[in-house]
């Protein structure tokens, strides 16, 4: 990306190991950067502290780069890495909610199934949905 560009896309996945992997297209002064973890949680941070070291480096080079805390990051996750991520989120009333069956909703959270293009749309949906009724509580 350039200095003056400072999104970036991250795909945080689950593989076949329980293993997160956070990984990104785009280059910073021409320097990759990425992160893992046994959690998301744990990836997240190793992803941003590949951010500073790739921008370390690129400083030493001379290269004009963004500081770290300028380059803003648009998480994108799979099934099984966003309720890693969100492990308050009880699967149970998520799957009620979004009209899923629960054993399935289990099988897609633990990466054991593949939700389809469909299942994923009603996910998102509700995922959109909770995201505003919490977005307008007041206490």
């Amino acid at each position: 990306i350039k200095v003056n560009d400072m999104k970036v896309k991250a795909l945080v996945e689950k593989n076949d190991n329980n293993y997160y992997a956070i990984t990104t297209e785009q280059a910073v002064a021409g320097n990759y950067f990425g992160g893992y973890g046994y959690s998301v949680q744990e990836a997240k941070a190793d992803y941003m502290e590949s951010i500073r070291e790739m921008i370390e480096i690129a400083k030493e080079e001379g290269k004009d780069v963004p500081n770290v805390e300028d380059i803003e990051v648009d998480f994108q996750y799979d099934i099984p890495s966003f309720f890693n991520f969100f492990d308050w989120i009880n699967i149970s009333a998520f799957a009620k909610q979004a009209g899923i069956n629960e054993s399935k909703m289990r099988a897609y959270k633990s990466g054991l199934a593949t939700a389809s293009e469909k299942t994923v749309s009603k996910i998102l949906k509700t995922v959109k949905a909770m995201g505003a009724e919490l977005s307008s509580a007041t206490l």
